[in-house]
């Protein structure tokens, strides 16, 4: 027990729970938008199903570590280009000419592109919806949303997964519980906040379209990225969050500003 509760474990479990907070930010806002095209009564069960099949499939990857890794290990086939990094190259290695493509490589991309399909086509749905033909679409059924849910939680749980694995380093314990220990607390405190913060979110996207389009435009982003990173391209994530705030906070002016000129054309 005294090697779990050392500073250096308790440091590792705090920051991996913030890094594990803001790598279900995405998820959150995906399950928002989901969510928000069954009936209102239907929602929050569909949040909550969403966010714990999340954490039954974190916690069993967790689990399964050892496999985890070998899916950045095996190489399936090897595309006859390079669009990776070379700065993780040694000075003297030659240029590589192909891109290897492993397990997690696969689910990446299509994992990408599936985010690229969905917020693309949600997007041209929204558009419809206030210059189309006037007719209201029926909710989508909630079986077809929980497995959008599940195909997304996929995704989203392996690259959780991966940076806790690379965050916490087992091989760094003498234990094999301990860190297993620090890993599913820390998903299990991030799976709590994001219950705790699903509802609200949800309500916010769904009650303002352009938050829900900026939503979506982030969407597409992400799936960018995790198509590159399919590649071999490495984005700092830093660069994708930091525009990302810095967008969100320009539209929460917008809304105050709008909100003040509609209380000010109110008052008689």
């Amino acid at each position: 027990m005294e090697e779990l509760f050392t500073v250096p474990s308790m440091m590792s479990l705090a920051t991996l729970a913030v890094l594990e907070i803001v790598l279900g930010i995405d998820n959150v806002v995906f399950l928002a938008i989901l969510a928000g095209k069954l009936p209102p009564e239907q929602q929050p069960k569909a949040r909550m199903i969403g966010l714990m099949l999340a954490a039954a499939g974190r916690i069993a990857l967790l689990f399964a570590i050892s496999w985890i890794i070998t899916l950045d290990k095996t190489t399936l086939f090897e595309l006859p280009f390079y669009w990776g990094d070379s700065h993780g190259l040694a000075a003297d290695a030659p240029e590589p000419t192909t891109t290897p493509i492993t397990i997690k490589s696969l689910v990446l991309f299509l994992g990408g592109a599936f985010l690229l399909a969905k917020s693309t086509w949600e997007i041209g749905h929204e558009l419809e919806g206030k210059h189309g033909d006037g007719k209201t679409k029926a909710p989508a059924s909630f079986a077809a949303v929980l497995v959008q849910i599940l195909l997304i939680d996929l995704v989203f749980s392996l690259d959780s997964v991966l940076t806790a694995v690379g965050m916490v380093r087992p091989e760094d314990y003498t234990k094999y519980w301990v860190p297993m220990t620090i890993m599913i607390s820390a998903v299990l405190i991030a799976i709590a906040v994001m219950i705790a913060f699903s509802g609200p979110v949800s309500r916010f996207v769904n009650e303002h379209p352009s938050v829900k389009m900026l939503a979506l435009a982030f969407l597409i982003l992400i799936g960018v990225v995790l198509i590159a990173e399919s590649l071999s391209t490495h984005i700092p994530r830093g660069y994708i969050y930091a525009p990302m705030a810095f967008s969100l906070g320009v539209e929460m002016l917008n809304l105050k500003v709008a909100a003040k000129r509609k209380q000010a054309h109110a008052v008689p």
